[in-house]
């Protein structure tokens, strides 16, 4: 220790010269009170100055994730920002349809899924995908011809999310197919597909939020923000089911820092 560092870290335990035992060995458990403290000190003064951590470079090298979070939305395009009527009635709506989901979840629980309806495992990230979207714009293929609209496969257009559907679901399915789904908005456009089963989850979410479904929801919301943003030719129907997708996590839950400035 320098000189100078007793003044700034003073001894607790301050040790005098003891008159040690002339066969004292440091490296033997102490015997008395005087001979522990005594090693303390020896090892103390063997501790170098400076230490040096051993990185493995080729660690650095690896793709590094960081996460970046802003405190709010992007504003709506001018014309487009939705008036804060508009917003409570959305709110309404929802609640009522939460409070039908609750009353009747036992009912269509119970009810029987056709043969083709097969639910994936809770951890299946992709095959919750297919089974949301359908392999059509999982795989982000071409429309359906016309040939191919005599009668709806759903595994190619994605089943719905219907009530004896999602009334299956336990919370921790909800919030698991609720992040594959915004994993795959942060990289993909908005479809009507993707639209009804973030509607469906929301409504599926119980309060108080659990702080995973926080985070998610908040996302959710900035994620719809850019989007809109970004639209292009200005889509009234698509813009006015992203503004939905803000308003019911800013207002509905409580998340008043991300909520649309009435027009």
């Amino acid at each position: 220790m320098e000189p100078g560092a007793e003044e700034l870290m003073p001894r607790l335990l301050p040790v005098g010269d003891w008159d040690l035992a002339e066969d004292f060995d440091p490296t033997v458990p102490p015997r008395t009170p005087q001979e522990y403290l005594k090693r303390v000190q020896i090892e103390a003064a063997r501790c170098p100055d400076v230490v040096v951590a051993k990185i493995d470079p080729r660690k650095l090298k690896k793709k590094q994730t960081v996460n970046i979070s802003i405190s709010g939305c992007q504003p709506a395009p001018e014309g487009y920002s939705p008036t804060l009527k508009w917003q409570q009635q959305q709110v309404a709506n929802f609640s009522a349809v939460r409070q039908r989901l609750n009353k009747h979840r036992n009912h269509w629980r119970s009810q029987h899924l056709d043969s083709n309806v097969i639910m994936p495992k809770s951890e299946d990230e992709e095959g919750w995908k297919k089974f949301c979207l359908g392999e059509r714009i999982y795989s982000e293929m071409d429309a359906l011809s016309d040939n191919e609209n005599i009668g709806i496969d759903y595994m190619k257009v994605g089943f719905p999310p219907l009530l004896s559907i999602v009334s299956r679901m336990n919370q921790a399915t909800v919030t698991s197919v609720l992040e594959y789904l915004i994993n795959w908005f942060g990289e993909k456009k908005f479809t009507p597909e993707l639209g009804r089963w973030l509607y469906a989850l929301l409504a599926c979410l119980e309060k108080p939020l659990l702080p995973e479904a926080h985070s998610l929801i908040r996302q959710l919301a900035r994620r719809c923000s850019e989007v809109r943003v970004l639209e292009e030719n200005k889509n009234e129907e698509q813009i006015s089911a992203l503004n939905l997708i803000i308003c019911l996590v800013s207002r509905y839950f409580d998340q008043r820092d991300l909520a649309d400035e009435p027009s």
